[in-house]
């Protein structure tokens, strides 16, 4: 195989996976992570020689990944919102679907702050740091603090935001408790909200890397978002937005704890890109 070009090794490589019942399209980002390369930059390689090295390399990252490991952890990074993140198995993959929490939140504070910029704006449960960093990025003016639960995930937060050289305070701890006795202009949080017994129905290759920690949650998923409806009222200024992705049949529910927490609050299910709930909004304007 030494005497091959990357094409004809990113063919092998893409029937290898399919026939292991993995991703095909798996093979160029690894074949780009090789070369350090996008996929431009791929492209205009095709034809050459690839040497041995590389190819002992490339052998053993697709071997890795028809094992079932994530992409993402084999080349160490992932996109978010334009930007590149690092990642581990200490924190999810971000997901394109809360790039959608991004807009939709931004998109809100514009309407209810309007001039307002120096907003105090808190993410709960921050894994990589996604949330908090790109809105640290898109609303620099904003005072932006990131908790977690896990050392582990905060310091891979931690590690993305010297990179990407957003200022962020990190903070330790469970839920609400590293933010009270403080209040507070936004809050987005994407918490753990798979039940238990949806295991039975996910990919394996999510369900043996990923941390678990952050992908299920007691009271068939739910108990984060009661808990964080019951807990908010008192750490949220009197106008603030509350926003927080959900599990696409959890739309009534969780929109139901912030009703029942925030009355006169405008409450509201999204849908994302796939027309499946995704994210509800809590518009407090008193």
């Amino acid at each position: 195989m030494k005497h091959k070009t990357i094409f004809e090794a990113l063919n092998w490589a893409s029937s290898f996976l399919v026939e292991k019942g993995r991703d095909e399209n798996a093979a160029r980002l690894l074949m780009q992570h090789v070369y350090q390369t996008n996929y431009s930059g791929l492209m205009m390689r095709m034809h050459d020689e690839i040497i041995p090295e590389q190819w002992e390399k490339f052998q053993s990252y697709v071997g890795e990944h028809a094992t079932g490991r994530p992409v993402q952890y084999i080349t160490g990074v992932e996109e978010f919102y334009g930007r590149t993140f690092q990642v581990d198995e200490s924190v999810l993959i971000p997901r394109p679907e809360t790039e959608e929490l991004i807009l939709g939140g931004i998109k809100r504070m514009k309407n209810l702050f309007g001039n307002q910029t120096e907003l105090r704006l808190a993410d709960i449960g921050t894994g990589s740091g996604a949330i908090a960093i790109t809105m640290k990025k898109e609303w620099p003016t904003a005072e932006v603090v990131a908790t977690d639960i896990s050392v582990a995930a905060l310091e891979t937060a931690k590690t993305n935001a010297k990179s990407l050289e957003a200022k962020i305070e990190f903070r330790l701890g469970d839920l609400t408790e590293p933010l009270k006795n403080e209040k507070w202009d936004v809050i987005l949080s994407n918490p753990p909200y798979i039940a238990f017994d949806e295991a039975k129905e996910m990919s394996e290759v999510v369900l043996e890397h990923e941390p678990h920690s952050a992908l299920f949650a007691e009271e068939d998923g739910l108990i984060l978002y009661r808990k964080l409806a019951e807990q908010l009222p008192n750490l949220v200024k009197e106008r603030a937005l509350i926003g927080v992705e959900i599990g696409y049949t959890q739309g009534e529910a969780v929109a139901n704890f912030f009703k029942s927490s925030f009355p006169q609050a405008k409450v509201e299910i999204v849908k994302d890109i796939n027309q499946k709930n995704r994210i509800v909004f809590c518009e407090i304007d008193v």
